[in-house]
């Protein structure tokens, strides 16, 4: 589904689950057999050892998250499902990046560029610069469109992780 289509939106979906064995395979098998795309998942424990908290992110219609929501409910191991969507919460998201530096004009211009992201640097070498770059979603695709023709040797993103307001 691509979300250049009437109706179809990203949705970021908070579910907090019991820590168990098996319980992201049954959420990941329940999107994959019924053909929903996951675009960003994360998962760690809560502040209580027993509970999960799994960020995903998907697309699609009105219709579709209404079964995504109905089926995720339906899981054993489900404690809570919330859409935030539309509603009041904070994201972040935190991305690495290898990117080619080969003269001292590319080095002074990604070093410009990763100030004005907030970004860190992880590693210098020669020829490479590592950063961190860690915010919206939209910011870390914004860093990528900007250091594009520098060359990205190699990216790793963490995915979107959500709170309420």
């Amino acid at each position: 589904m691509k979300e250049h289509e009437p109706g179809v939106s990203s949705h970021t979906i908070s579910v907090l689950v019991a820590n168990k064995f098996g319980v992201l395979a049954r959420v990941a098998g329940l999107f994959s057999g019924r053909g929903y795309n996951i675009s960003s998942l994360t998962v760690n424990q809560t502040h209580d050892p027993a509970v999960s908290q799994m960020t995903i992110v998907t697309s699609g219609d009105a219709d579709v998250l209404e079964q995504i929501d109905k089926q995720l409910r339906k899981l054993v191991d489900v404690i809570e499902v919330r859409d935030f969507t539309g509603g009041n919460f904070v994201e972040r998201e935190l991305a690495l990046f290898r990117l080619s530096a080969f003269s001292p004009e590319d080095k002074s211009r990604l070093v410009q560029l990763v100030g004005i992201f907030d970004g860190t640097f992880v590693s210098v070498h020669p020829d490479e610069l590592s950063v961190e770059i860690s915010g919206r979603s939209d910011k870390i695709d914004n860093f990528i469109a900007m250091v594009r023709d520098f060359g990205i040797l190699e990216m790793a993103r963490s995915g979107r992780v959500a709170i309420p307001r």
